[in-house]
């Protein structure tokens, strides 16, 4: 057994139901090597996915708590258990903060931060019992500056880093890894808006020392790390996969 190998290992890439997304690249990287995969999306598309791919579909609404407990069950039960949850979905609404709707701000935080806390909640029994685990937060450019303009999205995923932080206290010394990624601009349907806003588009790209936005591929590498032996003793961190942004 190498280090990167995750043969025999279950896991769970929720927000994976989008053909061009991070998590059906990071759902193909540990399938790769070796992971039972099971995709969850809200999107009838999860079915496409899986089928491409050989994954397992699983079809929830993560901002409803109800079908959120269903769904993850669910994966549960067709997995056998539970190794690795990649905590990948989010949404995202791009709104002046002064005119920010209030319900639009409980879907997303609902959404983008109550709801990976849950899945954590959930998925933190049956690794406990066994001690191992491996819980992969996806955190953002938005974790560390203030973008403008998406108010909840930055609060969310700010949120997500001091998770990550807070859960890898608790239960790194119980056989739990808990660690995030933090993708910088890649090329996915969430960020498609920036190709109908040139100055913003040129604004983020000037920011890149490594000159090109990033592919959803660009992922698979820090996900096949957070999720197998390579990453036993890493606990809490958040490791940007943003072509140098933070640094620049």
């Amino acid at each position: 057994m190498t280090l990167f190998d995750l043969t025999g290992k279950r896991a769970l890439v929720t927000g994976a139901g989008s053909s061009i997304g991070l998590g059906r690249a990071m759902a193909q990287a540990l399938k790769e090597h070796g992971a039972e995969v099971a995709i969850l999306s809200r999107s009838q598309r999860v079915f496409d996915v899986a089928k491409e791919d050989g994954f397992i579909p699983i079809q929830a609404d993560l901002a409803n708590r109800a079908d959120l407990k269903r769904g993850f069950a669910e994966a549960v039960e067709k997995l056998g258990t539970l190794d690795i949850l990649v905590n990948n979905h989010g949404i995202t609404h791009v709104q002046e903060a002064v005119s920010f709707p209030i319900e639009v701000w409980d879907k997303m935080l609902e959404t983008n931060l109550t709801s990976v806390f849950l899945l954590c909640q959930l998925a933190a029994p049956i690794m406990l019992a066994k001690a191992y685990g491996k819980i992969i937060n996806l955190a953002s450019l938005a974790t560390f500056v203030g973008l403008t303009n998406v108010p909840s999205y930055v609060a969310s995923k700010a949120g997500i880093g001091q998770l990550t932080k807070a859960l890898s206290s608790e239960w790194s010394g119980k056989g739990i890894n808990v660690n995030a990624i933090a993708p910088g601009l890649i090329e996915t349907e969430m960020t498609a808006r920036l190709k109908t806003n040139p100055t913003r588009r040129e604004y983020f790209f000037s920011r890149i020392p490594a000159g090109r936005f990033g592919k959803a591929e660009d992922l698979k590498g820090a996900v096949v790390f957070l999720a197998s032996r390579a990453s036993d003793y890493v606990h809490g961190a958040i490791i940007p996969v943003d072509g140098g942004y933070l640094a620049h």
